[in-house]
């Protein structure tokens, strides 16, 4: 089976720190997240990928290449306009070809198990599978009523609160069969939740909903971004951590290589470092993520916050509940609290 990863987001409201960068390449624990999104189809024997991309699409594939690194097959599609979630798919129709695929969002958090969809898919013999999940706010999602069988009976794309009828969302991953890119007009606008899923619902076309008790974050904001690290950090998601892993009273902390750390006695929760980075003395660190060839002055206190790559913090400088992008320098003796 194939999988079509949907690359092509702006990620407007991450921004600053989606300025330059896609959002899929957004890292999370100090790993991309669409390189996370690769590594789980991995798990599932899924190699054969085609990536959507559109916002800075040499940024995703000077990063991934043809896949071989990461031990998939990796084919690009660039859009030369946005045509929307169905209508970028459909453009990708000759080389999805004739059997069923995975959509599937790069740039969402979750650790879902694809064999299980899959196989559920089949079972129904379903044209279209949708993975779905429960939330406390559904506003932001398309939210779904399924019957009993399984078959989606209502959906309804980001309602107002006064038009929720249902917990159940939308999630963004889906097992299709390849017939109902019939629907998809080419090169138009068209999005699978407002406009394909409606048409399948009307015409009666096998349609299915799977809900998952995996973990599963959109991150589609700047606090949707460090509660997803928080989660990582508590093992709420499986995902792999890169570093030696090194254990104290009160502190599980991951060093990347060559990284110096002048003391960790004031560090607490989990703690993780990337490459090449050095950690001044008497330096607080708590449930936080460092990036690689950063550096962290004396008597800094960071809580939990997230330091992308190639970052200087100043001495005595305390952050709390911050993201940091690449770059950056934050002056000595100060910072948010």
């Amino acid at each position: 089976m194939k999988a079509v990863i949907m690359a092509g987001g702006f990620g407007t409201r991450l921004r600053p720190l989606t300025m330059n960068i896609p959002k899929p390449m957004v890292p999370v624990v100090n790993i991309p997240i669409m390189h996370r999104i690769i590594s789980l189809l991995k798990k599932y024997k899924i190699t054969e990928i085609i990536a959507l991309v559109y916002y800075y699409p040499d940024v995703i594939m000077n990063y991934f290449k043809d896949g071989k690194d990461f031990g998939v097959k990796i084919s690009y599609v660039r859009a030369e306009a946005d045509f929307g979630t169905a209508g970028s798919v459909r453009n990708a129709a000759d080389l999805i070809g004739d059997d069923e695929f995975i959509v599937i969002s790069g740039d969402v958090l979750t650790d879902i198990d694809i064999s299980k969809v899959i196989n559920y898919h089949f079972d129904k013999k379903a044209k279209a599978t949708i993975v779905l999940t429960r939330v406390k706010n559904p506003l932001p999602y398309g939210i779904v009523i399924v019957k009993d069988t399984g078959e989606i009976s209502r959906f309804l794309e980001k309602p107002s609160w006064g038009e929720v009828f249902s917990d159940t969302i939308n999630t963004g991953i889906y097992v299709l069969n390849p017939s109902i890119l019939e629907f998809v007009p080419y090169k138009q606008e068209f999005d699978f939740s407002k406009n394909l899923f409606p048409i399948l619902l009307e015409k009666k076309i096998p349609f299915y909903g799977f809900l998952t008790e995996n973990y599963w974050r959109d991150i589609g904001t700047l606090g949707d971004y460090l509660e997803a690290h928080l989660d990582c950090l508590a093992g709420m998601v499986d995902l792999e951590i890169k570093g030696e892993k090194i254990e104290t009273k009160g502190t599980t902390l991951y060093i990347g290589g060559n990284s110096q750390i002048e003391d960790y006695s004031k560090f607490e929760g989990i703690v993780v470092i990337g490459e090449n980075t050095k950690i001044g003395k008497n330096v607080k660190l708590v449930n936080s993520v460092i990036g690689s060839d950063c550096e962290i002055g004396d008597n800094c206190e960071i809580i939990n916050s997230v330091i992308w790559d190639r970052t200087k913090i100043g001495k005595g400088a305390k952050l709390t509940l911050d993201v940091i992008g690449y770059d950056c320098v934050i002056g000595g003796e100060s910072g948010n609290k």
